[in-house]
């Protein structure tokens, strides 16, 4: 029987508590959070629970609260990252997060930070968890995460691989004011970075919300939508596993479109998502904090997602895409793939539970039943799009149980234009 500690009690963290609570070969949950009321309210609907209330800042509270854990789980902030790593390799525990923490590394350019963090976590980080006889993943949600391992499916479909294009598009939109249904925090930190994109064979970094695509897909009604540059994870786990994992491929880009984009490029370019401190009439003022404080919390609650469908959607729709470009059997071919899981009403009635919270945290507890049924075998650190062929078979098998699907184009004749 194993011990598991889930870092984090919020909208995803909460989701893959309830879901290891239900996995036979799972003992104790440690639900943790700097909110003691957060940790308590998930463990009160979970029979393996138990609340406990940690500083993510501080190593050894996080070390006291996973004694005998065998997995760690980080479903924090990213700047908390490096503090979770340290405790997992000191309790010498297996881990996990969903995106790949910041400020490890020490650049005279603060945003080369995260692109240089992803090396020494490969190769340090990646030792140090070695050496304990442990492994580490990193980038397990939705987007990164599912995607990646979407990403590496279609490529397999390939013999050399040219482009990848990973497409995101939210179209959930309520008649509360919810831009977003996950992190607003994270959502607008994301935002107002610029974007990371594998651009013939280099790691380069592009505006946001720049170099938009159009595209027509069947789950949005073929009406075109548009999508843009977004600083997320997968161009740069692809371009360092390229030769490897993605049959050398070239470029990689990630896009992403909807009621998220919407909300936040017309602030962004107003210089709303300044991080800056500006004095306005005589007041100090943070323009990206003010915007912040004005956005409403992800809804977790079942009863308040219940509430929201009840009041009537505008909209529930929404794309995860991902297109493989390259040559099968000598010809150009495009690799369409299509993923599909439940929106906001389905989720609901699934899993009592909004659309955003059961992809990327049933997605992201895919990979930690992984690990609890041992099936994970590299030790030291890899990101989710890292799996073998076999691991990669079995996620998305568990992941068809759970009605995240998938369907494969394969189109000859076509070579990437955007």
């Amino acid at each position: 029987m194993k011990k598991v500690m889930v870092c984090g009690c919020g909208v995803q963290g909460s989701t893959i508590c309830r879901k290891l609570d239900q996995e036979p070969n799972i003992e104790e949950i440690v639900c943790a959070d700097y909110s003691l009321a957060a940790a308590e309210a998930v463990s009160k609907f979970m029979k393996k629970g138990i609340p406990k209330q940690v500083d993510a800042s501080n190593v050894d509270e996080i070390v006291a609260a996973a004694e005998g854990c065998q997995l760690i789980v980080n479903v924090m902030p990213l700047d908390f990252g490096v503090t979770v790593l340290e405790a997992a390799i000191r309790v010498k525990a297996n881990y996990q997060d969903l995106a790949a923490c910041e400020n490890i590394a020490d650049c005279e350019d603060p945003r080369d930070n995260w692109l240089e963090g992803i090396k020494i976590m490969y190769n340090e980080y990646g030792k140090r968890f070695a050496e304990n006889g442990t492994t580490a993943i990193i980038g397990t949600g939705s987007a990164p995460g599912v995607m990646c391992v979407m990403a590496r499916k279609a490529v397999n479909e390939l013999d050399e691989c040219d482009t990848i294009n990973m497409m995101v598009y939210e179209g959930v939109e309520s008649k509360r004011f919810i831009p977003y249904w996950w992190s607003p925090l994270v959502a607008l930190c994301d935002m107002e970075e610029d974007a990371y994109a594998f651009e013939n064979c280099q790691q380069i970094r592009t505006t946001p919300f720049s170099r938009p695509v159009k595209r027509r897909w069947k789950e949005m009604g073929y009406r075109e939508v548009t999508l843009v540059e977004h600083a997320h994870d997968e161009p740069v786990y692809i371009g360092f596993n390229r030769e490897k994992h993605f049959k050398n491929c070239k470029n990689a880009f990630f896009k992403y479109g909807g009621i998220g984009i919407q909300f936040a490029e017309p602030i962004y370019k107003a210089g709303l998502l300044s991080r800056e401190e500006e004095e306005i009439n005589g007041n100090k003022v943070v323009p990206f904090d003010l915007i912040l404080a004005h956005v409403p919390p992800a809804p977790k609650d079942p009863e308040v997602i219940k509430e929201i469908i009840e009041e009537g959607l505008i909209a529930d729709e929404g794309a995860f895409v991902c297109e493989a470009y390259g040559q099968k059997d000598g010809k150009n071919v495009m690799v369409d793939l299509h993923v599909f899981a439940p929106g906001l009403v389905e989720a609901y009635e699934k899993a009592k539970m909004s659309g955003e919270m059961y992809l990327t945290g049933q997605g992201a507890f895919l990979f930690t039943k992984l690990f609890v049924n041992e099936q994970i075998t590299q030790k030291g650190l890899i990101s989710s799009d890292m799996l073998d062929d076999a691991q990669v078979e079995q996620y998305l098998s568990w992941a068809k149980e759970l009605e995240i699907t998938y369907t494969i184009d394969i189109k000859e004749g076509i070579v990437c234009q955007d």
